[in-house]
């Protein structure tokens, strides 16, 4: 199977993260009132850009009533995910083995904010493997599930769309592939991975799923077929 390119997600694919996040912001939303269930606050936010995230979030405050969301609410949030990430953030086990060996364009295509995405690569060894193709869904007009980003990505790489492979771990990213015309494989080997995530990844659309980055490598390495 050969590809142009591939475009990975990075939290939850790359960097053990989504655990990070989702704790942190799941306890800071308590606090002011927003409560979600594991499985409600996955599947609505997890792969979602941020601008949308944020407005999702003052929508669902402003209908409790209480307003916008309280001045000060995301720095404090950065604050509390940043001193997690610095102290625990690894990479997800596999995934240098595989950079180690892909031959190919590649890239790395995150809803994150660039200087925070760039500072959890370097954290984790990650950055030479991709710069300088490392993009934000700051970038681009429209987050994921748009497909903006994944053709920002590949347009840099030079690569068609129709030839890139997508690897993404959220529902939201899986239809930011499929919306940019590209084969997407949801990958369920992050730490947040559970029971039903195969399922979800597959009805949102995914062409395939693989749990660890070993699996990937067995359909990507053979020969370098997908370089």
């Amino acid at each position: 199977m050969s590809f142009e390119a591939i475009l990975f997600d990075c939290d939850g694919v790359l960097v053990d993260s989504e655990l990070i996040y989702v704790d942190v912001e799941r306890e800071h939303l308590a606090r002011i009132g927003l409560h979600y269930e594991l499985d409600e606050y996955m599947n609505r936010f997890q792969g979602l850009g941020g601008t949308d995230f944020w407005a999702a979030l003052d929508r669902d405050h402003q209908a409790l009533g209480k307003g916008p969301l309280p001045s000060g609410f995301g720095d404090d949030l950065d604050a509390a995910t940043m001193e997690r990430i610095n102290r625990e953030l690894s990479e997800i086990a596999g995934i240098k083995q595989l950079l180690q060996s892909h031959v190919g364009p590649r890239a790395v295509a995150s809803s994150s904010r660039l200087a925070r995405l760039i500072h959890k690569l370097k954290h984790t060894g990650l950055y030479p493997y991709f710069e300088p193709h490392i993009y934000s869904g700051e970038q681009v007009p429209n987050g994921k599930p748009a497909p903006d980003l994944f053709l920002f990505a590949a347009q840099k790489l030079d690569a068609a769309p129709q030839a890139c492979l997508v690897i993404e771990d959220s529902a939201n990213g899986v239809k930011a592939g499929l919306a940019a015309g590209m084969t997407v494989w949801g990958f369920v080997g992050g730490g947040h991975s559970h029971g039903g995530h195969a399922d979800q990844l597959l009805q949102a659309g995914a062409h395939k799923v693989v749990d660890s980055h070993d699996d990937l490598s067995g359909l990507l390495l053979p020969g370098n077929t997908a370089a």
